[in-house]
């Protein structure tokens, strides 16, 4: 039977009803992120659409040929166990419970792998955001709590099944994470039409996968990064499939996961177990209640913050984007454009940093809708 319930922040006290606070989903500099996603939103957005045209005029002429988006990407500014503290503090500091910790980066087990080997972060679990590519789209898995001994072969398998798209090696692949008892399976934000195929055709396709595959999937994930009414819609899938639902904050930046898992589990593998029998008990933050759009401008502005102590030492943001060139060398922002970022980019990334003003945050925040409602 499954039971999810949602508590709503009220300063900690319906987290220390528990024995721990789970972050689910967050991602490290070992993330890769697409950048396709501004063609679509330079069609709607002036500033962007005026700093993409300049970017690629800019391109163009200095290399001679077109700039794609599809092999551009962006990294997330926290190394590993950066983003492992701000998750820690945010529930030991703030909800004074027990903090249970899974880094899940895009089809990358370097983050939890590499802290591994400091004492205070030894029982990390291993785990990933797993691409599937899938029919006329793909969807994302977060897998949890890999064997440790195993994990490498695991993620080599799965990089396999995300580059050819063999349909019957799915079936067993899942099959196989899913024997394992600790090990964790969830939809991670199953109703967002991320490849941008309509969502109403998203949707269908997506309730077609868990019916296809749900016997190794245990959970859909309600996004602390998308806003309620999709999740309003994954409340209905997870009824319509026979899922409990369960946290997953992806945070790409510095603000912390604002929707998390309670449990009185003091492992993770506790936690799997209790989450695979069908009991969730998830906190939604009053961060998280915040306008959403406020929320979105926030996170830019702190991806386009210099980061003195990156772990990589890409300080700036055009260090952190890289593109694919003809030569099949990637390379960053930075050394594309010679240290010179094109004015019309220069605009849009200043006009984003005046949110650091305190008079300019109230100007947006009154702009907004004040909260998210969560009407079930």
């Amino acid at each position: 039977m499954n039971h999810s319930k949602i508590h709503l922040e009220d300063g900690g006290t319906s987290a220390r009803q528990f024995r721990s606070a789970v972050s689910l989903h967050s991602h490290t500099l070992h993330s890769r992120e697409t950048l396709t996603f501004i063609n679509r939103l330079a069609k709607s957005i002036g500033p962007i659409g005026a700093a993409l045209e300049g970017g690629k005029a800019k391109y163009e002429s200095r290399h001679g040929s077109s700039l794609d988006l599809r092999r551009a990407w962006w990294t997330p500014p926290l190394a590993p166990r950066d983003a492992w503290a701000v998750e820690k503090r945010q529930i030991e500091c703030r909800l004074g419970v027990k903090a249970l910790i899974s880094l899940t980066d895009h089809d990358d087990i370097e983050a939890p792998l590499s802290l591994r080997v400091l004492e205070e972060c030894r029982d990390i679990p291993i785990s990933v955001e797993w691409t599937v590519p899938y029919g006329p789209t793909f969807f994302h898995l977060g897998v949890h709590n890999l064997a440790g001994d195993q994990a490498r072969g695991i993620m080599s398998a799965l990089a396999a099944f995300t580059s050819r798209e063999r349909a019957s090696d799915l079936v067993c692949l899942l099959s196989a994470l899913a024997e394992r008892k600790d090990t964790l399976i969830v939809f991670n934000h199953p109703c967002w039409d991320e490849n941008g195929i309509g969502h109403e055709a998203h949707v269908k396709v997506a309730t077609h996968f868990v019916q296809q595959y749900g016997q190794s999937i245990h959970a859909l994930e309600l996004n602390g990064l998308r806003p309620w009414a999709e999740n309003r819609e994954v409340f209905r899938m997870a009824r319509e499939v026979g899922k409990p639902l369960i946290s997953g904050g992806d945070r790409h930046a510095l603000e912390a996961n604002t929707i998390l898992d309670l449990t009185n589990a003091t492992s993770f593998s506790e936690y799997v177990e209790q989450v695979r029998a069908g009991r969730t008990d998830i906190l939604v933050t009053d961060q998280y209640r915040e306008p959403y759009a406020m929320r979105i401008l926030q996170n830019i502005e702190e991806i386009l913050q210099d980061h003195e102590s990156h772990g990589r030492g890409w300080k700036r943001w055009s260090d952190r984007v890289f593109y694919t060139c003809d030569d099949g060398v990637a390379r960053s922002l930075t050394t594309l454009f010679e240290n010179r970022i094109p004015a019309s980019i220069q605009f849009f990334v200043r006009a984003v940093q005046l949110i650091r003003n305190h008079r300019v945050r109230q100007t947006f925040r009154l702009a907004f809708p004040r909260r998210q409602e969560l009407a079930l």
